[in-house]
């Protein structure tokens, strides 16, 4: 059966949030400027990057009308991406690693008032990781500062690993115990986003209060991008297609803690608005916020709905003989996708790149319970929240809607 979400923005759902937004507004008025705001998305294809493409252009989005430019290493697809965002923002294809490319490109956009920062490279060790991501971070706040004489507020985004470390430690360190809140001492183990956020707060603080920042650092995250490394929902879906495709069940390949466990994620939009929040409430400024939908579920209930939403049979956790990983699974199954993709008329794309299977084994097989607090959220004036379940049955109707999965 479908569930129908009521997708409020937190900007609709608290009156405390309207005279945030009214206050921000008479600030910018008060100031003799024009009440509008330029975004800077690095990272616009990305899975928040796409919902905040989105978002940012609404007619009703505080802090607007929003102009928005797009930066991203490749082009955007419109027929993958979909909706409105490629009609409405101005893509700047630039390479955030290349230095000279970043100054040339990002140096003109000299009316950028905000930079919302959504992107990361992924490297086989975390020390590769970290030289690339805050080289990253560095080239693109070297170019954007200096040129953009009104930029007022940078957004950074990180994620659990701020409390699981990073992926080549996990098991090696011991992590935080859950629920994570934000105050939470960083672990000792390298890793990019205690970097990022380095970066980030020395560049703040350089400028004497001129600029500021806040980190968001959502979980695993459900929302629709096929460039994606790590869209869980897309992944899931590409699975029980095979297993339709084959006349195979659904089988769970995992442990029986993440079958039977608590667990949260982070729904796309929702981390966008948190973000666009900070840029805009006084009381989102010079903070770290976790970003969590509100509510707990667990992978044996949305593991139900993925087999009724393809019409497959599906078994659940069967003991520690059938745990197996999907890397392996589905290895030698190109194609299979190759026809699931002719048969249903789908946007062209190679298994490997709308399947994260190294991400659905490493993350879906961690034997813990996966919960952040949204406390400190709430108590500085962000009240979104998303119902899981309607989520992951959204984010499966929209990537079916741009032709991405069957």
């Amino acid at each position: 059966m479908e569930t129908k979400a009521v997708y409020s923005t937190w900007w609709s759902a608290a009156a405390l949030i309207e005279a945030a937004k009214k206050k921000y507004d008479d600030d910018i008025a008060a100031a003799g400027s024009e009440c509008q705001s330029v975004a800077l998305v690095v990272g616009v294809t990305g899975i928040v990057g796409t919902s905040l493409a989105n978002i940012l252009p609404l007619l009703d989005t505080p802090g607007g009308p929003w102009k928005v430019y797009g930066v991203s290493r490749r082009p955007p697809d419109p027929a993958a991406h979909g909706s409105v965002v490629y009609a409405t923002v101005e893509h700047v294809q630039c390479d955030v690693l290349d230095a000279d490319d970043v100054l040339a490109k990002l140096s003109p956009l000299t009316d950028v008032t905000h930079v919302f920062y959504v992107t990361w490279v992924h490297h086989p060790t975390e020390v590769e990781n970290c030289g690339a991501n805050a080289a990253m971070l560095r080239n693109v706040l070297a170019a954007v500062i200096p040129a953009a004489p009104n930029l007022r507020h940078i957004s950074l985004q990180t994620g659990r690993k701020h409390y699981l470390g990073p992926f080549d430690y996990l098991g090696k360190i011991d992590p935080h115990d859950p629920p994570y809140h934000e105050g939470l001492p960083r672990l000792n183990a390298p890793n990019f986003y205690y970097d990022l956020e380095d970066v980030l707060t020395e560049e703040a603080r350089k400028r004497n209060g001129a600029i500021t920042w806040s980190v968001h650092r959502p979980t695993s995250i459900f929302g629709c991008s096929p460039t994606s490394l790590m869209n869980i929902v897309c992944t899931l879906c590409v699975y029980a297609a095979i297993c339709r495709r084959e006349g195979e069940p659904l089988r769970w390949p995992y442990n029986k803690v993440s079958w039977e466990g608590f667990s949260d994620v982070s729904d796309a939009d929702l981390v966008a608005e948190q973000q666009i929040w900070a840029a805009v409430a006084p009381s989102g400024k010079n903070e770290a916020f976790n970003c969590a939908n509100g509510d707990v579920f667990k992978w044996k209930q949305l593991w139900r709905d993925l087999a009724g939403a393809y019409g497959v049979a599906w078994t659940g956790y069967e003991g520690e003989a059938g745990r197996f990983k999907l890397e392996e699974a589905m290895r030698g199954k190109e194609g299979v996708w190759e026809a699931v993709v002719k048969e249903n008329r789908l946007v062209p794309a190679a298994l490997e790149e709308v399947a994260s299977w190294w991400f659905a084994d490493l993350w879906l097989d961690l034997e813990v319970q996966h919960l952040d607090s949204m406390n400190k959220s709430r108590e500085h004036g962000f009240f979104g929240f998303r119902n899981t379940r309607a989520s992951f049955l959204h984010w499966i109707a929209r990537m079916r809607t741009y032709r991405i999965i069957p």
